[in-house]
């Protein structure tokens, strides 16, 4: 029996295995949708193009998109479980739930009438011997600024300076990592550059998805021609800095600077330019605050998303999150108070609650047991600084107690996302022996 609620959400019942109908019934929930994010140099239609399955040893990843086992792991082990006949559990409902990716505007549009189980097992996170049990709440923030335009003089030439080469990743996950981050990068170069330099921007292009760090981003300017030279060398020096305070982190960040053969008939005003470049210099990205009730959990953190030009505009999008629901609104008005002195106008979409941690769930002990008495020690219990859809659904279904645990999933959010393959036998035969307990 499968059901759609308005949003396109999905709820398909299945009968609880023979002798077990009668147990309470387990939402076992995953998200159908995932992260649509390439390398700039590979040709590839989401919309139309299937992904292309490369095996690495014990991995599985995708040929430069990303592979979508964050969500699609977890939606093929829920519809295992209905398969398999060996496989014992109580009744099901699994929830397939729509646009997670986008905000969890799936989740957040559920009919709670589509439900009746009250316990739920979220397939949704990416560390083997985790079970996560909290996770922090968020919301976007878009920055809208005009850019009007003028001639370009005749003693100007074009330039175009690209940074690429950084890892990404998920802007929840990876962010304590401190991995660099493009636009950050490519806005403090263009500072330092046009720093007492007649230097003004045509375009200025930047990441992809609000829950992806940026991996790449080009703007392409014009300068007086007097000053090329100059000014490319300090592109590079500042590049060369950047590179050094990154290290390790990031070993294959590099930035190109090249002479575009034809300059820009226009080019944005000299106070635009700096504007822009100032605002995106600016905006916070990156952990603001840890945690001081969970030992290495990131509490609040910002993600400068994109930048995109735009038919006389610029939009520039940015992620907030925390596990503290005034400190994601406080990121945000700070975001808001400095598109406010930029002259930009704000958008901001709803926020989505955080998930409060309960170390008293009965399916928390349940599952620790099941863990123990199949590995013979228990697990992490931790929470997560990222979205899950649990926050939501508890909100909507009052009295639902809910995990989250999954296989280990690495980068995902980015081209190099990839599924360890021995970590996915392991994750199913904790689920089946899960379920079959609480059959």
């Amino acid at each position: 029996d499968a059901r759609t609620d308005d949003v396109g959400n999905v709820v398909v019942r299945v009968p609880g295995t023979a002798s077990h109908e009668n147990a309470p019934v387990l939402v076992v929930q995953s998200h159908m949708d995932m992260v649509c994010e390439k390398n700039k140099d590979v040709e590839f239609d989401f919309m139309n193009d299937p992904i292309q399955l490369e095996r690495d040893g014990d991995w599985l990843t995708a040929r430069g998109t990303t592979l979508g086992a964050d969500n699609g792991v977890g939606l093929a082990a829920a519809m295992a479980l209905a398969e398999d006949p060996d496989v014992v559990h109580p009744p099901l409902e699994i929830l397939v739930t729509v646009d997670e990716e986008t905000g969890l505007t799936g989740a957040g549009q559920l009919s709670p009438d589509l439900l009746e189980g009250r316990r739920l097992l979220n397939l949704d996170t990416e560390e083997l011997g985790a079970i996560y049990i909290g996770c922090a709440g968020g919301g976007d923030s878009n920055i809208t600024l005009q850019t009007p335009e003028m001639d370009t003089p005749e003693n100007f030439a074009g330039l175009r300076i690209t940074v690429k080469g950084l890892r990404g990743g998920h802007s929840g996950m990876d962010i304590i990592e401190q991995r660099g981050n493009a636009i950050k990068a490519l806005a403090r170069i263009l500072w330092k550059a046009g720093a007492g330099h007649a230097l003004n921007l045509v375009s200025f292009e930047g990441g992809g998805v609000h829950n992806a760090i940026p991996r790449e981003a080009a703007a392409d300017c014009v300068v007086e021609k007097k000053s090329l030279d100059t000014i490319a060398t300090l592109v590079r020096s500042e590049a060369e800095a950047i590179a050094t305070e990154l290290g390790a982190v990031e070993p294959n960040f590099s930035v190109e600077v090249e002479a575009i053969a034809e300059r820009a008939p226009v080019m944005w005003d000299e106070k635009t330019t700096d504007i822009l470049i100032n605002l995106l210099y600016t905006i916070p990205h990156g952990v603001d605050t840890m945690s001081n009730d969970v030992p290495g959990l990131v509490e609040t953190s910002n993600n400068l998303a994109s930048v995109w030009t735009r038919d006389g505009h610029v939009v520039i999008g940015t992620s907030s999150r925390s596990s503290l629901n005034s400190a994601v609104q406080a990121m945000r008005d700070r975001i808001r108070a400095a598109a406010t002195l930029a002259g930009g106008e704000v958008e901001e979409n709803n926020a989505y609650p955080g998930w409060k941690p309960n170390t008293d769930s009965e399916l928390l002990a349940i599952m620790l047991a099941t863990y123990k008495q199949l590995y013979g020690n228990e697990p992490e219990v931790k929470a997560v600084h990222a979205g899950l859809e649990c926050g939501i659904i508890g909100e909507k279904c009052p009295g639902m107690d809910m995990i989250s645990f999954g296989p280990i999933i690495e980068a995902p959010h980015s081209p190099d996302e990839r599924v360890n393959i021995p970590s996915v036998e392991t994750f199913w035969t904790l689920l089946k022996a899960l379920v079959k307990e609480l059959a």
